[in-house]
């Protein structure tokens, strides 16, 4: 499968929009790694390849553990995770996966006991910036493996 449109090249305009919220995002309360967090299991539940080869090299150069990135996906039963990345993580996936119409109040609560509201709004941006990206990376068929760490860094 090879790539389809190079949106990133042929559509700068319209992602300038979406660098927009890299900018304010990297600004955010909300600790940078937990968002690179964030967006690696956001990226899995997609199956972004571009993002999850993205979001793994950032993660490691910035340290964090191989073995937190390989059992990621089973976060709800490995030790590894913080309450506060608990609770983002579950977080992430409800807003990702919110086809069922709604986020649960059990969720909610959570994600309230560990942020504060100018926070949960700053991640749930974070959630629904990394979706987009994904959809779009899988829909032009964005090839991964070749991205080089610090590639997309933000810069204001």
């Amino acid at each position: 499968m090879g790539q389809r449109i190079n949106a990133f090249v042929k559509g700068q305009n319209a992602m300038k929009a979406m660098y927009g919220l890299g900018i304010y995002l990297s600004k955010s309360p909300v600790e940078q790694k937990l968002l690179n967090l964030i967006y690696f299991r956001v990226s899995q539940i997609n199956g972004c390849a571009f993002c999850l080869d993205m979001h793994s090299k950032d993660l490691r150069v910035k340290g964090e553990t191989e073995q937190r990135l390989f059992v990621l996906d089973a976060w709800r039963d490995a030790p590894l995770y913080t309450d506060r990345e608990r609770a983002a993580l579950a977080w992430a996936e409800a807003v990702t996966k919110i086809s069922g119409g709604d986020v649960s109040d059990q969720v909610y609560n959570q994600a309230s006991q560990q942020f504060t509201e100018e926070e949960l709004i700053d991640l749930t941006l974070a959630i629904t910036t990394i979706n987009s990206y994904n959809r779009i990376n899988i829909a032009f068929r964005t090839p991964a493996g070749d991205y080089k760490p610090g590639a997309f860094a933000v810069k204001d």
